[in-house]
């Protein structure tokens, strides 16, 4: 079965639970307040054919990079978010993919989906779970 393809610019319209999430990723109080103020855009690039994608994270803020090939550990800096590097691999469940950063904190990754033109988002850190829900750009 063919997996899904992601590529596309996704525009942020919900979150839940992010302050929470920021807290347990040891976030300070005024940047959490910062970050669950923003709208992040994401415009993701996926070669299905080989696996390789780019997912860009775009805010008024701060942009995130994450550059890798699905089901190859990699090194992830993630300074601009908590300062940490962790050991990450993202790899395919059915259609989700599923995201495993091993470092300082417990449990952290995140699984993201396709329905229709929604993108979605959860991520996962110490029994912590965050929602964001993104709408796919016409």
């Amino acid at each position: 079965m063919a997996k899904p393809d992601y590529t596309g610019t996704y525009h942020m319209v919900e979150h839940q639970n992010m302050d929470s999430y920021l807290t347990a990723l040891d976030i300070n109080f005024a940047l959490r307040k910062i970050v669950c103020l923003l709208k992040p855009t994401k415009e993701i690039t996926h070669d299905v054919a080989t696996g390789a994608m780019k997912i860009k994270t775009l805010t008024t803020f701060k942009n995130f990079l994450m550059d890798f090939t699905i089901g190859t550990e990699f090194t992830e800096d993630l300074g601009p978010v908590d300062g940490r590097t962790c050991q990450t691999t993202v790899s395919w469940e059915g259609d989700k993919l599923v995201c495993v950063q091993r470092g300082e904190k417990e449990g952290r990754g995140w699984t993201h989906w396709l329905d229709g033109d929604e993108l979605h988002l959860e991520m996962r850190v110490q029994g912590v779970v965050a929602k964001q829900l993104f709408k796919k750009a016409s």
